[in-house]
């Protein structure tokens, strides 16, 4: 059975940091690709960011690029999102998402597994 475990999502003022973490249990992400993904208030879903099956290449939106460090721990099976220097415009629900695939993808219908998503919400 696959299962995805999202934390680490909170309220946080502007300016501030939040790291998200994604554990996942029945898949070996050392195959997968894995995205984060978020749904903003009243919004569809945009991709955010990607790490590549064997970690050697990361990308990023253009709205948070030079802000979010996303990694992998193929080992520990975990991927997790550093966000550094939140706007309110980050406001959204977080998701996880894994697809067998060496490089990136940001398309949503890429991805075949996905977590529940966390919350963040950025305001002072």
């Amino acid at each position: 059975q696959v299962q995805f475990v999202e934390s680490g999502g909170g309220l946080v003022q502007p300016g501030g940091s939040l790291r998200l973490s994604c554990s996942v249990s029945g898949l070996r992400l050392e195959f997968y690709a894995v995205s984060w993904f978020r749904r903003a208030p009243g919004k569809g879903r945009d991709w955010v960011s990607c790490v590549s099956a064997r970690e050697d290449n990361t990308r990023y939106a253009d709205s948070v690029k030079g802000r979010f460090t996303t990694s992998k721990d193929n080992e520990a099976n975990t991927v997790t999102l550093q966000m550094e220097r939140l706007e309110p415009g980050d406001t959204a629900d977080y998701y996880c998402a894994a697809e067998v695939m060496g490089e990136c993808e940001s398309a949503i219908d890429e991805y075949s597994y996905w977590g529940q998503g966390t919350q963040v919400t950025v305001s002072s």
